[in-house]
């Protein structure tokens, strides 16, 4: 396919299905309305698991009546958002998956348990490298912006194969449509008393690409 295409899928919009690490502890207020931070278990084909967090509206729980215990199992439709903490004096970005609505997890279909649709702008020069197994891998920071809102979501995207050779010259500001999974990724940080802290970060998996101008590329990355 050599035409243009044109981008017009919903900004942000997902859907997660898995369950219940532990019990719910943390929980904030804004505006009078309470909200809840979870974790859901989510496997993935390979077997191995994602432990994404998500926050949920008391009015949301209470209406469904759901009870958030561990081991429960949640199917949950929302956003991947993004937001600043300060943390130990120093802001770092936080990324939750907010909570609009919730499944039946029993009655959906769609096998897939772990989806994201982002419909957004290249904000920072991509990142393209290369693995010793010769695997191509390029990051790609994107600001979504948030209707009604007026600010944006800036997610973390990994991008590979042909996506990524694709992207590694993109210019900031480019609008792109990425379809993937929202994955959770360990890694070891040094620490100002240099000690190593194990932390995770989240991430949207790239397995099909749309480029404003461009023709469209898949990458079917395994789960």
């Amino acid at each position: 396919m050599n035409s243009t295409m044109t981008i017009t899928s919903p900004n942000n919009k997902g859907q997660i299905i898995g369950i219940l690490e532990d019990e719910i502890e943390n929980k904030f207020e804004v505006e009078g309305e309470i909200f809840y931070e979870g974790k859901l278990t989510i496997e993935r084909l390979s077997e191995n698991t994602d432990v994404l967090p998500f926050t949920i509206s008391d009015k949301l729980l209470k209406a469904h009546e759901i009870y958030l215990k561990k081991g429960v199992k949640l199917a949950l439709s929302g956003e991947f958002r993004s937001y600043n903490r300060v943390i130990d004096g120093k802001s770092r970005l936080i990324l939750s998956f907010f909570v609009k609505e919730v499944l039946d997890a029993n009655s959906i279909e769609n096998p897939n348990s772990n989806e994201i649709v982002l419909n957004g702008y290249i904000c920072k020069e991509p990142i393209y490298r290369t693995t010793p197994f010769n695997r191509q891998i390029c990051d790609v920071l994107v600001a979504v912006n948030r209707p009604n809102f007026n600010k944006s979501d800036y997610i973390p995207c990994i991008m590979w194969g042909r996506n990524a050779k694709l992207m590694q010259n993109q210019k900031v500001g480019t609008k792109i449509l990425i379809v993937g999974r929202i994955q959770s990724r360990n890694y070891k940080k040094e620490t100002s008393q240099g000690v190593f802290e194990t932390r995770t970060a989240y991430e949207v998996s790239c397995q099909k690409l749309t480029i404003e101008g461009e023709v469209v590329k898949e990458e079917k990355q395994g789960a």
